[in-house]
C-alpha cells in the first residue's frame, strides 16, 4: 500500500526535525513492503533535508503539488509569464511581504522571524529579487487583506489559507497535493495530514488520518492527537483499515 505523509504539523513539530518514534515507525513501514511518499507545501528544497535520509530519493510531492521529485529528479510547475503581470501587480498594490518559490532558489520579502522563513534550506538556494527568478511555481502572500483575496479568487490559480500564519499559498490553477501525486502514477494510498491543504488528500485516500484539531478533521477516516502518530502507523502496517 501506498502510505503519503505531509510533514509539518503531522510528522514535524518544530520545523526542523522529525521525532525518533516516528522516524522508527516510518521504517518498520517501509520494511514491511508498504510505499512511503511525502507530500508537503514545502518545495523539495526544504523537504528533503527533514526526511529520513532513506527517503530521499523516493517519490515526493513539495509545494502543495507544484513539485514532484522521483529518483533524485525534480519538476515543476510554473506560472505563466502574463499570469506573473498581474501577480507583480497586486503585491506592488497592496505592498504585499511574500514568499516566492522558483524551480530552486526563492524571493523572501517577509519577517525574519517567520517559521515559513525559517524552514528554508538557506544552504543550497539563493534568497533573490522576484523579478530575477526566471519563473515562479508557488507564491505565498503574507497578512493578505479581505480585498486582495477577493481578488486572488477572480484569477485562474489555486489557494489554501493559512490561517495560523496569516497567509495564503498560491499556485498555478488545479495544482493540489493529489495531482502531484497523479503525475508520480500514484492513486490509491493512505494519507495523514493536518491542515487545509490536506483535504484533497483525506477525500481521494483508501483511509486517512488527522493529525490535530484542525476543522479539516471533518474529511478524514480518524482524528489522533500528535503524541499517536508513531502508535498509529506501527497499527496501520497490518491493520490499514481497522485503527
Amino acid at each position: 500500500m501506498n502510505f503519503v505523509f505531509d510533514i509539518d504539523g503531522t510528522l514535524c513539530f518544530d520545523g526542523k526535525l522529525i521525532e525518533s518514534s516516528i522516524i522508527d515507525a516510518l521504517a518498520k513501514l517501509f520494511h514491511a513492503g508498504h510505499e512511503i511518499i511525502f507530500a508537503s507545501a514545502r518545495p523539495i528544497r526544504d523537504l528533503v533535508p527533514v526526511i529520513p535520509a532513506q527517503f530521499r530519493k523516493g517519490k515526493l510531492v513539495g509545494g502543495n503539488g507544484c513539485f514532484t521529485s522521483e529518483n533524485g529528479f525534480v519538476s515543476a510547475n510554473v506560472f505563466s509569464p502574463n499570469f506573473l503581470v498581474q501577480l507583480h501587480n497586486i503585491i506592488q498594490t497592496h505592498q504585499l511581504t511574500y514568499l516566492a518559490d522558483g524551480e530552486w532558489d526563492y524571493a523572501y520579502t517577509g519577517s525574519l522571524g517567520h517559521p515559513i522563513y525559517k524552514n528554508i534550506d538557506q544552504s543550497s538556494a539563493r534568497n533573490l529579487t522576484i523579478t530575477e527568478l526566471k519563473k515562479i511555481c508557488k507564491l505565498v502572500l503574507f497578512d493578505p487583506t479581505q480585498q486582495v483575496t477577493t481578488l486572488l479568487e477572480q484569477l485562474p490559480v489555486s489557494i489554501t489559507a493559512y490561517k495560523n500564519e496569516n497567509a495564503i499559498d498560491i499556485s498555478p490553477l488545479g495544482i493540489n497535493k493529489v495531482a502531484g501525486l497523479e503525475r508520480l502514477n500514484v492513486h490509491d494510498f493512505i494519507a495523514f495530514g493536518n491542515d487545509n491543504n490536506d483535504q484533497c488528500l483525506f477525500e481521494k485516500a483508501v483511509y486517512s488520518v488527522c493529525v490535530g484539531d484542525n476543522e479539516v478533521h471533518q474529511y478524514a477516516s480518524k482524528q489522533i492527537p500528535k503524541e499517536d502518530v508513531a502508535e498509529t502507523i506501527l497499527q496501520l502496517i497490518n491493520n490499514p483499515f481497522t485503527v
